[in-house]
């Protein structure tokens, strides 16, 4: 009576790990869907963000002012250049990992090793993603409130279409980063689980 029981506990045992090895599955490729699809989108906003105003320039007072078009381009600023640079990186990262974790779910084996890896490949993307979001976000913040001290103007005002495009791309990053983030806490549950069974 005891061993049937036992052999109960142990078979709904296999059936919960079973069930937990495919949530932490496919909480992965959804994460890694997710990662794959906001840093493509925000690299896309960066990299079609354009715009081109006219702008008054008043030479001398008696003369009347001049008419220069300036452009907006993401080109024209080594920040912004890192930011699409950054996520078009993590936009290809995720396709390849993704493409990995495919692979491996159809044959439904991973070793410590190879999860080990992609971990910490994961976490040098989220480091990547962070530090392009911050220097995004500086020199956005510039743009739209200027440095007095150091006589930079505001250039919102003027480019007001080309900050909004930046700002959602700057908001897409930032998403990008915490689907890294919660992609690493994903695998280092993954590998505890793992050893804690052995």
């Amino acid at each position: 009576m005891e061993f049937g029981g036992a052999v109960s506990g142990t078979s709904s045992v296999k059936v919960v790990e079973s069930s937990s090895k495919r949530v932490m599955r496919s909480s992965d490729t959804m994460l890694r869907i997710l990662g794959l699809l906001v840093t493509l989108v925000a690299a896309v906003l960066v990299g079609v963000d354009k715009e081109t105003e006219v702008l008054s320039v008043t030479v001398i007072n008696t003369l009347p002012p001049l008419h220069v078009p300036v452009t907006a381009k993401w080109q024209y600023l080594s920040a912004l250049v890192y930011f699409m640079v950054s996520n078009t990186i993590a936009c290809l990262y995720a396709a390849a990992s993704l493409a990995y974790s495919i692979t491996f779910l159809a044959r439904k084996f991973e070793n410590n090793t190879a999860i080990l890896v992609r971990t910490i490949l994961d976490l040098i993307i989220l480091g990547l993603l962070s530090s392009a979001t911050g220097a995004g976000t500086a020199v956005g913040v510039l743009g739209l409130e200027g440095n007095s001290h150091v006589l930079w103007k505001k250039v919102c005002n003027l480019f007001s279409g080309f900050c909004r495009e930046f700002a959602a791309a700057l908001v897409l990053s930032l998403l990008g980063s915490l689907v890294f983030l919660l992609l690493v806490v994903v695998a280092v549950f993954n590998l505890h689980k793992r050893s804690s069974i052995k």
